[in-house]
């Protein structure tokens, strides 16, 4: 079998997810996707006739993000049209998937040469833009799980409560998230984003004809325990916020895989490969709670814990589902979200995966370390986990 190689990943800053406010706002989904594959194939010094396969995340396919977003933003580059590409959906967890796929492909000898990538263009086709028959998932009328959690909140508020998460904790959370974030930003520490053009819109969408440089994410802000004290909980009697959950945000990412083979044919340096990677499913009471059952499955397939893990990148979809699996693994917290996460940065949820697993590989290398650990939570029932290792 082939070894399967990340060789490089690149991402857009991630804007917020409000038209005419988010600084991407502007920029069309398929071109917003476009822009993380224009950039992988510069900085490879590759043709367009070189990739083979691409798996491309995008949740909410409806609009302009429907008819297989991922190959019509590999048309949207204008060059050639081989590529075969699949857009795939597992909610939030759809660009980790894509790159198990593609990993997976790789080593069975399928491909020599592929990209696994998402996008999410929150400001323009809102969550549940694809649902026809009413807000959220579909139950039939004799639906098993009566007690299933009916929204993210009610099962961020589930998650709060079974690990008696305060919020005070949470608070604390958002503000490490910001702080780090910033820091990050500061001292330069994302070089795999990539500036993009994009074009300036009203508050009513409408492009006003002027562009703009897009360099930086947008989402950070000076937070303090304070501030987020004056902020009422989504459900009352609980303990999430807006400013401890997710932001609604628009962006893309990309990671670049090739077989060790073709990487060294080309001079091309591999940075990581997957050890092991999951879809694990999870108790539809709590919903969000993946990342323990996901990270629980990684384990059990590799025989490795948490003092084989050198960083982690977890997604802060809300701050309850990550302070509940860093209270089931006893995480060193030191070790989390180094860079901050979704809280600060944003979460473009189709690209958040490759995000994520961009993340870890920059990370692994500017620490001097090995092994990374990616999990998120995932909408109907899921976790996506990855462990990586540095090469």
């Amino acid at each position: 079998m082939a070894e399967a190689v990340i060789v490089d990943v690149v991402r857009t800053p991630i804007g917020r997810g409000k038209p005419g406010v988010g600084d991407l706002s502007g920029l069309h989904a398929v071109k917003l996707l476009a822009e993380s594959y224009k950039s992988i194939l510069e900085r490879n010094n590759l043709d367009s006739k070189d990739i083979e396969q691409i798996y491309a995340g995008c949740v909410t396919q409806a609009g302009e993000q429907a008819c297989n977003l991922g190959k019509n933003a590999w048309l949207q580059l204008g060059q050639e049209y081989t590529a075969g590409c699949s857009t795939i959906d597992t909610q939030c967890g759809s660009a980790q998937a894509a790159n198990h796929l593609m990993s997976a492909l790789i080593t069975a000898g399928q491909a020599d040469i592929g990209i696994a990538a998402g996008v999410e263009a929150m400001s323009r086709v809102g969550l549940g833009a694809n649902v026809m028959n009413g807000p959220g998932h579909f139950m039939t009328d004799d639906w098993p799980h009566p007690d299933a959690a009916q929204s993210q909140f009610e099962a961020a508020e589930r998650i709060a409560k079974n690990r008696g998460i305060t919020r005070e904790d949470v608070d604390q959370l958002a503000v490490r998230s910001h702080t780090k974030a910033i820091e990050a930003w500061d001292n330069g520490h994302f070089e795999q984003v990539v500036p993009v053009e994009a074009p300036v819109i009203d508050d009513q969408g409408n492009p006003t004809g002027e562009t703009k440089l897009v360099s930086r994410d947008q989402g950070m802000r000076e937070t303090t325990m304070d501030s987020l004290a004056n902020l009422k909980t989504m459900v009352e009697g609980g303990v999430i916020t807006a400013g401890t959950s997710s932001q609604i945000s628009d962006g893309s990412a990309a990671v670049l895989w090739m077989s060790a083979e073709e990487a060294k044919a080309r001079g091309l340096k591999p940075r990581a490969r997957i050890i092991q990677g999951v879809v694990a499913g999870c108790d539809p009471y709590y919903l969000l709670d993946g990342p323990v059952d996901a990270t629980n499955l990684l384990f059990k397939k590799t025989g490795m814990n948490m003092n084989d893990i050198d960083l982690v990148e977890i997604n802060e979809a809300f701050a309850s589902v990550v302070l509940s699996w860093q209270r089931v693994f006893d995480a060193d917290m030191s070790k989390v979200n180094t860079k901050g996460g979704a809280i600060a940065l944003g979460h473009p949820v189709g690209a958040t995966g490759a995000r994520l697993i961009g993340e870890a590989v920059c990370e692994l290398e500017r620490q001097d370390k090995n092994i990374a650990l990616i999990t998120m939570c995932c909408g109907a029932s899921n976790g996506t986990g990855t462990i990586i290792e540095r090469l």
